[in-house]
């Protein structure tokens, strides 16, 4: 077997990914792939989340606050818009997410 997957994680990956490309299925790590690829879908969930909570608090602040409006607010806040329909884009089925 290669590196542990608790050992280090970047070289348990490579390897795996490598099995996998050799067609060598009886060797992988079933379990921590499974587990490695839900996390992916967390993670791009978690972006989204994030992305949108700065994107509402600026908005809340731009309405809220108007003598305090500033340039910054303003780059933020389209900044977080792109960045929030790019992700939609790479990961469409986040658009019915309800978490």
């Amino acid at each position: 077997m290669g590196t542990r997957y608790e050992q280090d994680v970047v070289a348990w990956a490579n390897e795996q990914a490598a099995l996998l490309r050799a067609g060598k299925l009886s060797a992988v790590d079933v379990q921590h792939i499974a587990e490695e690829i839900e996390d992916v879908g967390k993670s791009e969930q978690r972006e989204l989340a994030s992305r949108m909570s700065v994107l509402l608090a600026h908005l809340l602040k731009w309405q809220f606050q108007p003598s305090r409006r500033s340039k910054s607010w303003q780059f933020t806040i389209r900044t977080q818009r792109k960045e929030v329909a790019y992700v939609l884009d790479e990961a469409p089925s986040l658009r019915g997410c309800s978490k």
